[in-house]
């Protein structure tokens, strides 16, 4: 997955004016409007770098002559100190963006860094992890694009792209068997449909029901063996509900296909990712 600044930018947009208002009282009263300054932005703490190109066109929005020279690429695994980007141009308009790029280098690069310590668990078994829609409202475009950066697989967008039929569904639709056989016929035929059971005599349903994929919400490790059993690859099978580093490799050895882990959007702690000016590389 990879991001487009006509994508991104109505969301820099937002945050930019969300900081700055009627405009930054700070710098305009102690910097000069022609200042110059070179800067710099460094890691205070191991992670995973997201979201540098992010940070990149909040500074090019302010000021379009702003340099910014990448130091490390998204993806990389960054120790204490290393430097992410040089910048320079206009101290005012690098002072005011700083905290909104930092901001979002320091949510993103979260969201990575967790995401890759999920991967690194369940590298030795073929379950991928996979992501949720419990992201921060307005930012999901960008907290998924962080979770493939960490090597984690991004589940469905939106409500718009796959069909995932939950209990509710299942209610509303009259069983198991009629809320797939209606998903089937409703809509287009490269859509892929996925339901929800919690037990293993839903599962057996909706098995028979055909979808593409079942989610196992809240079973037991036992209830996922006998469910990845009865399945025998005629169907892929994703874990989900409340999964922690602590029990990711637990779940990853019943031989699901998929775990589903919230954690990866909504627990997170921010990586811990700083600017200074001064002492950059960069020529004015």
């Amino acid at each position: 997955m990879s991001l487009n600044w006509r994508a991104v930018r109505p969301i820099i947009e937002l945050a930019l004016a969300e900081d700055i208002g009627t405009g930054d009282v700070t710098t305009a009263a102690t910097v000069p409007a022609e200042a110059k300054t070179t800067a710099f932005i460094h890691a205070k703490s191991p992670c995973v770098l997201a979201g540098n190109d992010v940070a990149r066109w909040v500074f090019e929005y302010l000021d379009p002559n702003i340099q910014y020279a990448e130091r490390k690429r998204d993806g990389d695994f960054l120790a204490p100190g290393e430097v992410i980007a040089e910048l320079a141009g206009s101290a005012r308009a690098i002072l005011t963006g700083e905290r909104v790029a930092l901001n979002f280098l320091q949510r993103l690069s979260g969201i990575a860094t967790r995401t890759a310590r999920y991967v690194e668990l369940v590298r030795p078994y073929p379950a991928k992890i996979v992501d949720t829609r419990k992201t921060t409202p307005g930012l999901r475009l960008l907290e998924k694009y962080a979770v493939t950066v960490g090597g984690g697989t991004n589940h469905r967008f939106g409500l718009y792209d796959a069909v995932l039929i939950k209990d509710n569904h299942i209610k509303m639709a009259g069983g198991i068997a009629e809320a797939i056989a209606a998903a089937r016929k409703n809509i287009p035929f490269t859509m892929r449909v996925e339901i929800e059971v919690e037990t293993l005599e839903q599962f057996k349903v909706a098995l028979t029901a055909g979808p593409d994929i079942i989610m196992l919400d809240n079973m037991t490790y036992e209830e996922m063996t006998e469910a990845v059993r009865l399945a025998n690859g005629r169907v892929k099978l994703e874990a989900s509900g409340g999964i922690t580093e602590e029990t990711v490799v637990a779940v990853a050895k019943t031989g699901v296909d998929f775990i589903s882990v919230g954690a990866l959007t909504h627990t997170y702690s921010a990586a811990d990712i700083s600017l200074d000016v001064g002492e950059s590389k960069v020529k004015l």
